[in-house]
This record gives C-alpha cells, sequence and structure tokens, in this order.
C-alpha cells in the first residue's frame, strides 16, 4: 500500500513520493512552482508510476527543522493545489460558458432587423471636440467671400452709416 506522501530528509534535502492517483500531476506541478523561489525542485516517476519530488537547498546546507518545514509547507500547498484543480475541473464548462459570453458579448452582435428599427432621430451627442464631424466637414475648402472681413461695426449708440456715404 502506496501513502499519499513520505518523506526522506536524509542528505539535507527534503525527497517526497506522491501517488498521482491521489494527487493530480497539474497539483504536484503547482505545488512545486510555489517553492522555485527558495529550493531547487526535482520532479521524476519512478517505476511504479509515483512521482518523486526532491526539494534541495540553494544555500550550501539546510538544517532538518528547515527540511521538516518544507515538507509541512509542500504537503499543504499539494493538498491546496489539488482542490484548486478538482474545482477547475468540475466547473470547466461553466467557466468556458461565462469566458464565451464576455468575450463575444451577452447578446451578441445586432441583426439587420435589429439596425433598421433603431431610432437615429434622437438628439445628436455634444461634440466640443469635433469627434463626430466628417472630414470634409471638418476640412473643406472655405469660400474667399466669406474670408473678408466685414467693415467693423459702429460703436454702441452710434447712427450706423449707410453705405457709401462718408463723413
Amino acid at each position: 500500500m502506496h501513502h499519499a506522501i513520505t518523506t526522506d530528509l536524509s542528505q539535507g534535502t527534503a525527497r517526497f513520493t506522491v501517488d498521482p492517483s491521489l494527487y493530480p500531476l497539474d497539483a504536484i506541478y503547482g505545488a512545486a512552482y510555489v517553492f522555485i523561489d527558495r529550493c531547487y525542485v526535482f520532479l521524476e516517476k519512478d517505476a511504479q508510476g509515483q512521482v518523486l519530488v526532491s526539494l534541495s537547498p540553494k544555500a550550501p546546507a539546510a538544517d532538518a527543522p528547515t527540511l521538516e518545514r518544507w515538507a509541512g509547507e509542500f504537503s499543504n500547498e499539494l493538498l491546496s493545489c489539488a482542490w484548486r484543480h478538482q474545482l477547475a475541473a468540475e466547473n470547466k464548462t461553466l467557466l468556458e460558458q461565462v469566458t464565451s459570453l464576455a468575450l463575444g458579448g451577452a447578446m451578441g452582435p445586432p441583426s439587420l432587423d435589429d439596425l433598421a428599427n433603431f431610432d437615429f432621430s434622437g438628439q445628436a451627442l455634444e461634440d466640443p471636440l469635433g469627434i463626430a464631424m466628417s472630414w470634409e466637414e471638418k476640412y473643406k475648402k472655405k469660400d474667399k467671400k466669406a474670408e473678408v472681413a466685414p467693415a467693423a461695426a459702429p460703436a454702441a449708440g452710434a447712427p450706423a452709416e449707410p453705405p457709401g456715404e462718408k463723413r
């Protein structure tokens, strides 16, 4: 009978034998990934299909309490990763549907009938920067007559002079 995890702390390395029938390979990879910043992680399969995990210190040596702590933390992380893997597998269809709806839009693209029945006669939006203005409107050639500056307006209260008469 195989145990889920057995630990060997000899030779300054924590060694585990993990049963992949209890812990999926993705969970073993996930747990090992958590440890790559503090120690070297080696994974291999033995002849019985068990996964051998070795956690070797990056520093010259690690004491027994450190190796025991790594063993406990690895076991906890392996359990956590296995649980997340199981939840993801159980909810895979739901996650795919939600993602599909989020990316594709809940209602999908409008049909031609929707566009034909849409009321475009509402109030125009304010466009102070002229973003919605067509290129032709924005850069049309101006009429030469409109460019000539109009005559100065008379001062307030002064009578307007008829054109052609000068004082």
